[in-house]
């Protein structure tokens, strides 16, 4: 089974969980931006959490599905329609063959994740199918989608075949969608202004008391010189005590680094493995796909919890999670 590429959109790329256990190695982790919508996105069709998708950012592109096919299509809502008509997010979409997906303008947040029952079938590279185009290597040739490119798909699960069942006595049009769907209190908190949640990071206390101050008192925007490996924020500089030098260390996704300029910047999933700014501070796990859906443009705050406070966030939304995939079963046994 395979989806053409009739249009492949700005920047088209497929994408799993990410590249863990190389970074000793220098190899960055990549993976989704978003991963709380690809994780939801895998669970509605059948996959496994970690399943390859696309991650589709801005401009979305234009897709020929060859066969009938299981998708869901869930984080920024990036007007998907099929045949004129908009195809719903959040949950299980069965396309029918022939039909053609595409997207028109952003409404909310800058990425949509298009999971597929059976995940996308590329190569894995050190275990993981994500693309990491400076590195030219997984996905698909290590760059974008293409006009012109077939994306094959794996062995739908049992529990997607199901579904798809359920599904294909709907509605006549290019698709049929499942007409239950996500409660709000599960989904992330989508905005073009949005409070992320951040942490202190060991060189908080090198800054200036108003630094500190502004860090948390200023509503910064993404500039247009961001991207997958980092968004380069605006709106107020931070400075230093005084001048000081600091060892390269070890960063990850979630790092707040101040170069000398005073801006900050938050690194994201294609970051770095080690870096020489001052860090100010760490944006907390569950936020992370919150401030992946901000485009150059966009505000943010930052909001200071402890660590303690950080665990039972992720605690929290891990158990979430768990209960939406046995929700999402129960209703494929329905």
């Amino acid at each position: 089974m395979t989806i053409q590429v009739i249009r492949p959109g700005l920047c088209t790329s497929v994408q799993d969980l990410g590249r863990y256990g190389y970074r000793k190695q220098g190899v960055v982790v990549s993976g989704a931006m978003d991963t709380t919508a690809l994780r939801i996105g895998n669970r509605l069709v059948g996959n496994e959490e970690a399943a390859a998708a696309l991650e589709v950012t801005l401009v979305g592109p234009k897709l020929l599905f060859e066969k009938d096919t299981l998708i869901s299509i869930c984080g920024g809502d990036l007007s998907p329609h099929i045949d004129g008509c908009i195809v719903p997010l959040w949950r299980p979409v069965l396309v029918k063959s022939g039909s053609i997906l595409q997207f028109e303008a952003p409404k909310l947040g800058c990425r949509s994740y298009i999971a597929v029952a059976g995940g996308i079938d590329v190569p894995t590279v050190m275990e993981s199918s994500s693309t990491y185009i400076r590195g030219e290597f997984g996905g698909l040739e290590g760059r974008n989608v293409k006009e012109g490119d077939r994306l094959f798909i794996g062995k739908a699960s049992e529990f997607a075949c199901c579904f798809a069942r359920q599904l294909s006595d709907g509605e006549k049009k290019g698709f049929s969608a499942a007409k239950w769907g996500f409660s709000s209190a599960l989904l992330p908190a989508y905005s073009s202004r949005s409070i992320v949640r951040m942490i202190r990071g060991p060189q908080f206390e090198w800054f200036t008391e108003r630094a500190q101050e502004e860090l948390f008192a200023r509503s910064f925007h993404i500039t247009t010189n961001s991207d997958r490996m980092g968004y380069r924020l605006g709106g107020g500089k931070l400075e230093l005590q005084g001048a000081a030098e600091l060892f390269s260390e070890a960063v990850s996704i979630g790092t707040i680094q101040v170069p000398p300029e005073g801006n900050p910047i938050v690194l994201m999933a294609d970051c770095q493995t080690t870096g020489g700014y001052p860090n100010i501070g760490y944006v907390v796990s569950v936020d992370i796909p919150i401030l992946a859906q901000l485009k150059p443009g966009d505000f943010v705050n930052f909001q200071e919890v402890s660590l303690g406070q950080a665990h039972m966030l992720m605690l929290a939304q891990e158990k979430l999670l768990k209960l939406a995939a046995l929700g999402i079963r129960w209703k494929g046994k329905g």
